[in-house]
């Protein structure tokens, strides 16, 4: 029987244990926490992700490696891949570690981004904000996610709070500024790239936040076929750039009718949880598939589809159980301010049947703020 190691247990190894039983796999977890969600449905090794004797014992006991999480030391995964299959591969990973290579890629790849700079001094900062203008946003290089490890500047005068708030990372995950952009939607490619070099993608998505955090998605995105089309290529030219295998997602800006690309993430992604009962084949299960060079499933798309995320606590399951389109993920988390502890997804065949779900929902729950914008783009 095949075991895959999963550096990292939070609720994307959770899930992809689950989607992985069918195929009759096995699973081992390597996380420095005793309390990883995903320990509750694979075994875990606690440890730290630097720890050698550690590294070798999880590859002694797996068939191939993958992780769920970006922060993934990328020397760790180097060490890994000199003894057992590591997918995606360290390059992606170290990549996707570090925005100013990330949008170097983008760039290099002829794919539009933000204007940035890479910020080392208070220097660097005060000029780099000059050429670029204001407003724009103070990112660390490294670490950040879900709206951490950033500070935005709307005027010269936040020029210092920003410095105090993140200069002194500039020394050691390094700093980034990129121009603001103001869009008008934020769209993502959620794909899949097998280890022959079979690529596929999702219906793109849609994506809404609260405080830097994801908060809803609906697929698929209502766009032109053309800027449909263009996201696509977009995402398959840095897979192949950087030769990736599994699930990844490229998060883009739409504005003005142009795509600029704001990051990739090299793993399954928040925004492609909705496939798990939106369409013929999740993104969890693609992604055991591509890193076990086995056929990729069908990603077409079983009609119209909404997850919302829960962050901070679980509300109460009824209302979206009560729905026939409603299905519940509890992640198995203490609750905690800015935790994603869980998630809905609602399936529809129709928009108006969506619509009606989410309206029924967001008012039990007193959620009528976070299904609004889903609401408003599904009646067009």
């Amino acid at each position: 029987m095949t075991t895959v190691g999963i550096l990292g247990g939070g609720q994307l190894a959770r899930m992809l244990a689950l989607s992985g039983a069918p195929l009759g796999l096995r699973f081992l977890v390597l996380d420095s926490t005793p309390d990883a969600c995903a320990a509750q449905f694979a075994p875990l090794l606690e440890a730290d992700y630097r720890d050698e004797a550690a590294l070798a014992d999880f590859a002694r006991r797996v068939d191939v490696a993958t992780f769920d999480f970006e922060n993934v030391p990328a020397e760790s995964a180097q060490w890994l891949a000199e003894r057992i299959p590591v997918f995606p591969n360290p390059r992606a990973l170290s990549v996707a570690q570090d925005r100013l290579a990330e949008k170097t890629l983008f760039r290099e790849l002829g794919i539009p981004v933000p204007t940035f700079a890479d910020i080392a001094t208070r220097a660097d900062l005060d000029a780099a904000a000059t050429a670029i203008g204001l407003p724009a946003i103070l990112k660390t290089r490294r670490l950040g996610y879900d709206g951490k490890g950033q500070f935005r500047l709307r005027s010269a005068a936040d020029v210092d709070a920003a410095w105090a708030a993140l200069g002194a990372q500039a020394t050691t995950v390094g700093l980034i500024l990129e121009g603001f952009v103001p869009f008008q939607r934020e769209i993502s490619v959620v794909a899949a790239r097998g280890r022959d070099g079979e690529f596929r993608t999702w219906p793109l998505t849609e994506n809404w936040h609260e405080s830097g955090v994801l908060s809803a998605s609906l697929a698929p995105a209502s766009l032109e076929v053309a800027l449909a089309e263009k996201a696509v290529a977009y995402a398959r030219r840095v897979a192949e750039a950087l030769d990736y295998v599994g699930v990844f997602a490229l998060e883009l800006f739409l504005k003005d009718g142009e795509f600029l690309a704001n990051e990739m993430a090299p793993r399954v992604h928040n925004s492609g949880h909705w496939t798990i009962e939106g369409a013929e084949t999740s993104q969890f299960q693609n992604h055991l598939r591509a890193v076990l060079g086995l056929p990729l499933g069908s990603t077409r798309m079983l009609g119209q589809a909404c997850m919302l995320n829960w962050i901070g606590a679980m509300p109460d399951a009824t209302p979206v159980l009560a729905q026939a389109s409603g299905h519940w993920h509890d992640y198995g988390k203490s609750s905690r301010d800015g935790r994603k502890v869980g998630h809905a997804t609602f399936r529809a065949d129709t928009p108006a049947e969506l619509s009606a779900a989410l309206q029924t929902v967001g008012r039990e729950l007193d959620r009528e703020l976070q299904v609004a914008p889903v609401i408003d783009r599904l009646r067009g």
